[in-house]
């Protein structure tokens, strides 16, 4: 008989963490998880007020995934700031802490980093060997979210920071700002448009979290994106596509700014040019099944994955 394999998924209650349970689901894996919701009476769910309580979740399973971490998008004001780092940082930490007091330990552990890890690039992609890493509050946050990981002592169990992209897919993620401003005629180009577009379907996500578990091979930072990066102006123009919207206005960057404070979040989403390069799958022979970003939105609208 062939053993089920199963896989934790630590901070699964977002957009990212429901779809990736869903498919592990559907493709026979158990499931167990921690986080802020927790099912008492069962040994498959834990919270994060206990050491004891994840490690008798992570015992004896063959993959961690950890996607905890607060919404960044809010302002950063110093209580926001503090939480957003606390809620990565303390989270690996405990996962850590756990993972030593493990007899059986998941032999892989795939922590969320972030791509906004990298430097605002318009001069050339950021590969794991080669890329520039920024500056700044969210990339202070990335840095420590990786060191955590990396102090975390789990000689049995290998350890990858995933610096995602902007994730993509049907029913949520980062696609819906945009979508909303193209069906309101606002759909532009924002700000000088020529910023990059880092991204990766949420299906290709999932992918690569079951590709990167079962090649051993494999450590280190990997980047989670899709190959094909465009510019803020192209991405408007196949969004608008995507949704029928024939009208575009640009937002300069100064309404952007503006329009910012009024909803209570930042413009780092728009204007930071992200050029995310996903060197490591690549070159291990992974094959994405939504490359490209225009047949990926036009998916995406439909409601296929």
């Amino acid at each position: 008989m062939i053993k089920t394999q199963t896989v934790v998924l630590a901070g699964a209650s977002g957009f990212i963490g429901r779809y990736l349970r869903a498919r592990f689901e559907r493709d026979g894996w158990a499931v167990r998880t921690i986080g802020r919701r927790v099912t008492t009476g069962t040994a498959t769910s834990a919270g994060w007020n206990g050491d004891g309580a994840i490690a008798r979740v992570l015992d004896g399973t063959d993959l961690l995934v950890n996607l905890a971490g607060r919404s960044v998008h809010c302002r950063y004001n110093a209580r926001n700031k503090a939480a957003i780092l606390d809620s990565r940082v303390a989270t690996t930490a405990a996962l850590g802490r756990a993972l030593a007091r493990c007899q059986a330990p998941p032999s892989c552990w795939l922590n969320a980093s972030t791509g906004t890890i990298y430097r605002h690039a318009d001069d050339r992609p950021q590969a794991e060997a080669d890329g520039e890493l920024g500056s700044g509050f969210s990339v202070d946050v990335a840095r420590a979210w990786e060191a955590a990981l990396a102090a975390a002592d789990t000689p049995g169990t290998r350890k990858i920071p995933l610096r995602i992209a902007i994730v993509l897919g049907p029913g949520g993620g980062a696609l819906r700002p945009f979508a909303t401003l193209a069906r309101l005629g606002l759909g532009g180009h924002m700000g000088p448009g020529g910023q990059k577009f880092s991204w990766i379907h949420v299906e290709d996500l999932y992918r690569a979290v079951r590709f990167l578990h079962a090649r051993t091979d494999i450590s280190g930072p990997v980047n989670a994106a899709s190959p094909d990066v465009v510019g803020n102006r192209e991405l408007m123009r196949l969004v608008r596509r995507a949704y029928g919207a024939r009208l575009g206005i640009p937002t300069p960057e100064w309404l952007l700014r503006l329009g910012a404070v009024l909803i209570r979040t930042e413009t780092e989403l728009v204007l930071k040019s992200r050029w995310v390069q996903p060197q490591k799958l690549i070159d291990a022979g992974f094959i994405f099944r939504q490359p490209e970003l225009g047949r990926a939105l036009l998916s995406i609208t439909k409601g296929r994955p």
